[in-house]
């Protein structure tokens, strides 16, 4: 780390950010993001929807070892997952943070952008309004969601 405030000026914040993950506050900080995020992903040994609810599944595991609501999904495109998340609601004690919402963020941050046309969606249950309206807004395909892989279509608004 810097010894004086000129060499803190001549750092990069990509640099001063790389500092301070290495403190045990900062390795903290990333802990409570989720291992999932940004790790590499275990694609299904099987294809096809079995295969692809069965890693939505090990999300839903991960999601309750971590203390966590029994949710987890996953997104595909061309045959392979491009994004994944655990249920977050209670560990990032955030609302909004249902695994089809993580599992949206994820694949659009790793494919670099904020349409997932071309993407199916995996879920281990019913979406949510805002889990399918999140998806709607996304531009996912089609949504496959509970144990059985009932075919959901593509999702849309609910007006109310």
């Amino acid at each position: 780390m810097p010894e004086n405030h000129q060499d803190i000026a001549r750092l990069s914040r990509r640099a001063l950010l790389a500092g301070f993950a290495a403190t045990p506050l900062g390795a903290g900080a990333a802990a409570s993001q989720g291992a999932t995020q940004g790790a590499a992903y275990r694609q299904p040994s099987s294809d096809g929807a079995a295969g692809f609810m069965a890693v939505a599944e090990d999300m839903l595991k991960k999601a309750v070892e971590e203390g966590d609501q029994p949710f987890g999904a996953v997104v595909v495109k061309d045959g392979r997952i491009v994004g994944w998340g655990p249920s977050r609601v209670v560990t990032d004690t955030d609302p909004t943070a249902h695994a089809e919402m993580i599992a949206l963020r994820d694949a659009a941050k790793r494919l670099g952008t904020n349409s997932l046309s071309g993407c199916t969606m995996y879920s281990t249950s019913h979406p949510c309004p805002m889990c399918e309206a999140g998806a709607y807004w996304a531009g996912i395909d089609r949504f496959v969601h509970g144990r059985g892989g009932t075919d959901g279509g593509a999702p849309r608004l609910r007006r109310c």
